[in-house]
C-alpha cells in the first residue's frame, strides 16, 4: 500500500513539474544563397532550442526527398545540451531542377510525452497503447532562393587526370586508359563516357565514384576505365565535358586530348596472354572475355592439331583441342573460342592463378 502511494505521490510530482515548469522551445532555419544555378548546392540549416533539458520531446524532422521543383539530401542531424538546454539541428543539401523561384517549406512534428504515458512509466501500468505523445506540427520559415538557368547540367569546380599506358601496342593488345575526375560538384549527374572508333574493340568499365556530401555539395571523385584493342593504327578521339565553374562564374571544359596509337605488327600468343608487370596499370577482368573472343580467331590457327584418319563428332574434336592445349594459357584461348560464357568459371580460375594445374583443368573442362 505504502509501495503504491509513493508512486502516485511521484507521478503527481512529476505532473505538477510538467505543468509548472513546461519546456518551450523557438526554431530557426537559415540558407546559405538566396540566388544560384540549376544544380548549384544549397545549403539549409533548421535549429530547434528548448528552455530546458526537454526531456518529454522528441522531434520528427526530415525533409530529405525528391520534390517538384528540387531535390534535398540529409547532411546531418545532431542534439546536444548546452547550459541544460537541449538544441536540436538539421542540416541538408538542396539541389533546385529548374530556373526560377523556389521556396523551401517544411513542417516540423514536436512529439510530448503526456501525463498518461507518465502514468503508465512510473506506476507500472501496461495499457501504454493509446495517447503516449501529444503532437504539434510546427510550420517552419520559408526560405526562398532565386535560381538561374545554366547551359550545363554539371555544376561545381572539377579537374581531370589521365592515366593511359605508351601509345605503342602490338597487335591485339589492349591499350589501357583510365579517366579520373576530381573536385567538388553534383558527380551523379556526370554520365559515362563512351568511343565509337572505326577497326576498334572498346572495352567500357563500370564508373566508379567515391565522394562525400558536405556544406558546398559532393566532395571526392569519379573513375572509368576503357582498354582499346585493334590490329592496326588507331586514334582515340577527343573528349569535352562542359560545366558551370562556380568560382569562375562560366561555362568551362575538362579536356582530354586525342591520343595517336601505334600498333606493331605480329603480336605472339605468349605475349598477348602473359603480360609483363605494370605498376602503373592493372588489367581489368571486365575486358577478359571479349579480348579473347576478338583474338580467338587470330590465334585459333596457331594451336596446331594433329590430323585425324578417322572422322570425328564436334564434341570429340573440342577434347581434342583441350587434349593438345601445351598450356593453362592455350586452354584459355581454346575455352574462349569455343563458349567463353560456359566456360567462364574456369577461364576466371585461370586467369586468377586460382587454378595451376593444366590435368586438373582439362578435366573440369570435358566434364562441363
Amino acid at each position: 500500500m505504502k509501495k503504491n502511494l509513493g508512486r502516485a505521490v511521484l507521478a503527481m510530482l512529476i505532473f505538477l513539474h510538467v505543468e509548472i515548469f513546461a519546456s518551450t522551445y523557438t526554431w530557426n532555419a537559415t540558407s546559405n544563397k538566396t540566388t544560384a544555378y540549376v544544380n548549384e548546392p544549397i545549403y539549409l540549416k533548421y535549429i530547434c532550442e528548448f528552455s530546458d533539458s526537454a526531456e518529454l520531446f522528441i522531434i520528427d524532422f526530415n525533409i530529405a526527398g525528391d520534390y517538384e521543383k528540387y531535390r534535398v539530401k540529409n547532411l546531418r542531424e545532431n542534439q546536444s545540451i548546452v547550459d541544460g538546454k537541449k538544441i536540436n539541428s538539421y542540416e541538408f543539401v538542396a539541389y533546385a531542377k529548374k530556373a526560377g523561384e523556389i521556396k523551401f517549406d517544411f513542417e516540423a512534428v514536436m512529439k510530448q510525452t503526456n501525463k498518461e504515458s507518465v502514468e503508465n512509466m512510473v506506476i507500472g501500468r501496461d495499457n501504454m497503447k493509446k495517447g503516449e505523445f501529444v503532437k504539434k506540427t510546427v510550420k517552419q520559415k520559408i526560405l526562398t532562393a532565386e535560381i538561374k538557368e545554366t547551359n550545363s547540367t554539371l555544376v561545381g569546380e572539377f579537374s581531370i587526370d589521365i592515366k593511359k599506358n605508351e601509345p605503342r601496342v602490338k597487335a591485339y593488345e589492349p591499350y589501357h586508359m583510365q579517366i579520373i575526375i576530381k573536385g567538388n560538384g553534383n558527380f551523379e549527374d556526370l554520365k559515362p563516357l563512351s568511343f565509337n572508333i572505326e577497326g576498334v574493340k572498346v572495352f567500357a568499365g563500370e564508373v566508379e565514384q567515391k565522394h562525400e556530401l558536405n556544406e558546398n555539395g559532393q566532395s571526392g571523385e569519379w573513375s572509368q576505365k576503357f582498354a582499346f584493342v585493334s590490329e592496326k593504327d588507331f586514334k582515340i578521339p577527343e573528349v569535352k565535358i562542359e560545366y558551370l565553374n562556380l568560382r569562375e562564374q562560366k561555362i568551362d571544359s575538362l579536356l582530354l586530348d586525342s591520343v595517336d596509337v601505334s600498333v606493331e605488327k605480329g603480336f605472339a600468343k605468349e605475349e598477348l596472354l602473359d603480360k609483363a608487370d605494370d605498376k602503373s596499370f592493372k588489367f581489368n577482368y571486365n575486358y577478359l572475355y571479349g579480348i579473347l573472343i576478338f583474338i580467338g580467331g587470330f590465334l585459333a590457327a596457331k594451336i596446331k592439331i594433329k590430323s585425324s584418319k578417322t572422322t570425328k563428332n564436334k564434341k570429340e574434336l573440342f577434347h581434342q583441342k583441350i587434349d593438345e592445349a601445351k598450356s593453362l594459357e592455350e586452354l584459355m584461348i581454346v575455352l574462349a573460342v569455343s563458349d567463353s560464357k560456359r566456360y567462364e568459371n574456369i577461364i576466371i580460375d585461370i586467369e586468377r592463378k586460382k587454378l595451376t594445374s593444366l590435368k586438373g583443368a582439362k578435366k573440369m573442362s570435358k566434364l562441363i
